[in-house]
This record gives C-alpha cells, structure tokens and sequence, in this order.
C-alpha cells in the first residue's frame, strides 16, 4: 500500500486488517516502492497517484518488468484525481483496476478481493502449467533414453557378430567423450557423444556374420557389403528427433571418413568431417587395435597409440590425435583403471 498520506495508510490498514489481511505492508514513500516490491514480492499493490517525491504513474514505470510478464502483479489505484484522463493513463499503463476518494470501503474490499482472487488463480495456473511442463520433460527424458537404450542393445546385437564380449560399444562411449573432454567440449556435448557413439556401428546388422567374422582378406563385394554399414546405420537413425540419436545418426555415418577424402561412404575431408565422427574414429581405431577379434590378436598399448600417430593427416585430425595422446590408454582399453 502506498500513499504519502498517513492518514490515508491508518485508515485503509483498519479496512483490510478487519477484513482478514494480515500481510499489509505500507509506506509513505513512493520513492522506494520499486525496492520493497523486489524484496517482499506482494502479490497486490494499492498505489496513489499524486504523491512526492514520484508519482504514482512514475512509480509504475519503475515497476513495469514486474506488472508484465511473467510476473503480472496487479496494481489498484486509490486517487482523488477523478479525471477520465488520469483513469486513462493509469489503465494503460497497466493498472488492473482504479478506484477514486473519497474511499468506499465495501469497494475497495471487493476490488482488493477480486484482484487477489484473481491473481491466485493465476498462481496456481502458472504452477500447473510448470508442473505439466516439468512432467512433459521428465516422460521425454523417459522415452529417449528407452529409445537410446533400445538401439544400444540393437547395435550390441549387430557388435555381437565380431566381438563376443559386447563390450566394444561400451568402451568406445567412454573412450570417445574421454577425448571430447579433452578437446574442451561442453559438458552437454561430452555426454551426448558418451550415449551416441556406442551407435556407431549399428548398421552392422545388416551385414551377414560370416563377413564380419571373416579371418582372411574380404573380396570386393565383401567389402562393398561391409562398407555399407555406415549408411545403413545413418538411416535407421535418420528420422529420430532426440539430439542423441540425431548424433548418433551423424557419428554412424561419417566415422569411416578420413582426413585426407579417402573414407567412406561420402568422401568427406578435413573439417567437412563432422567432429563427433572425428573423435569416435580415433576411439574406434584404438579400441580395435587392442582388443581381440576373431581375424586378429591385440596389439600392445604402445603400437596402438604410434599408429595412431602415424594417421595424422590420412585417417585422422592431428587437433583429435593431439587430444587422444593427453590420455592414459590404459583408462581407454579398461576404464576402471587408474589415469594416474
């Protein structure tokens, strides 16, 4: 409530006090009105129109972010200036309602009522719709990484056919934001990569095991086959709207493309390569260097890495090497061990 004359803030105290308002708070001076409502955030404000040292049209200009949206806090008018002029500006401004002194009290408490009613329901609408929004996100959230879990499984199944162990997809998450961390991504970007490169390879299901498990060299419509899996990936990835899978999709088809154009399917170069391909290249690479398979033994950690070096510039960016290199390999071939 505010109102430069004391009278004036006594009298409507008594009002709304009998009325059962019992969070009143008043002043006599408007100049400060813009604090109090930062610091107390009432949920009605009862304001004079002509008072030193602002007044009451100044006063609202100071409060203007607040009677707007998102906050809307109402302001009711209490003048003796009756001026239709005065009414005018005042609803313009933003006032909700606008009464003229002498004071009626049976009005003003309806008035006070009824802006106070109203800005209740606004409220509680507001909470609702947080509550909803909040409920729309959690299901989402709930639904892509079902989604996610779902065609991590599936790329499990098609890893299956050269890596009995399944835990290829797995390292080669970790291995790939370990080197996206190191290249100073965004925390969101280190994460996204961590759940979408374990996708990479998910066109592999649609290549026959006795391929993929092949001990000797491939024909050249073997390799044709096989190299089809980066586009198959891509496409069954193609019409997901979660980010995640959007990258997913983006990874799958481009972690066979090589610095220097000679990769596959689109023979893409440099920096046409997207990034998060780049980086699950230099993780899938190391991974299967060390490790296992049914054609080949593991190599030592210090080959893996030397070839690796080796790359800069045919297979791989030297920024994305340069990042790899900064890391224990022993943390990439077992994440639990130590980076020390």
């Amino acid at each position: 409530m505010v109102d430069d004359n004391p009278s004036n803030v006594e009298l409507m105290e008594q009002l709304l006090g009998q009325a059962g308002y019992t969070r009143v708070l008043s002043t006599t001076d408007p100049s400060g009105v813009a604090h109090l409502c930062e610091a107390w955030k009432p949920d009605l404000v009862l304001l004079d129109l002509h008072m030193p040292p602002l007044t009451g049209f100044e006063v609202m200009t100071e409060i203007q972010d607040l009677m707007e949206e998102p906050e809307n806090l109402p302001v009711l008018v209490l003048t003796a200036d009756g001026t239709i002029e005065a009414r005018h500006r005042a609803l313009a401004m933003g006032a909700r309602d606008f009464i003229t002194k002498p004071l009626d009290a049976g009005e003003l408490l309806l008035r006070t009522h009824n802006l106070l009613h109203m800005r209740y329901l606004q409220l509680r609408f507001q909470q609702q719709n947080a509550s909803l929004d909040q409920a729309v996100s959690d299901r989402t959230r709930e639904l892509d990484e079902a989604r996610i879990e779902s065609l991590t499984l599936l790329a499990a199944v098609g890893e299956f056919h050269d890596d009995d162990t399944h835990l290829h997809t797995q390292r080669l998450g970790f291995s790939a934001a370990r080197i996206a961390q190191a290249l100073g991504l965004t925390s969101m970007l280190v994460a996204n990569i961590r759940s979408a490169a374990p996708l990479h390879d998910i066109g592999k299901i649609a290549v026959p095991r006795q391929i993929l498990r092949k001990p000797g060299a491939l024909t050249d419509e073997e390799r044709e086959l096989m190299m089809r899996h980066a586009e198959i990936g891509a496409q069954i990835l193609s019409s997901a709207v979660s980010p995640v899978l959007r990258l997913a999709a983006e990874i799958a088809r481009s972690h066979h493309e090589n610095w220097d154009g000679s990769g596959y399917p689109d023979g893409l170069s440099g920096e046409q390569i997207p990034l998060a391909g780049r980086i699950t290249a230099v993780a899938d690479v190391f991974d299967a260097l060390t490790h296992s398979r049914p054609y080949k033994v593991a190599w030592e950690l210090d080959k893996a890495v030397e070839l690796i070096g080796s790359e800069i510039g045919h297979k791989f960016d030297a920024r994305v090497v340069s990042a790899f290199t900064t890391l224990n390999p022993a943390t990439l071939v077992d994440p639990g061990a130590s980076d020390e």
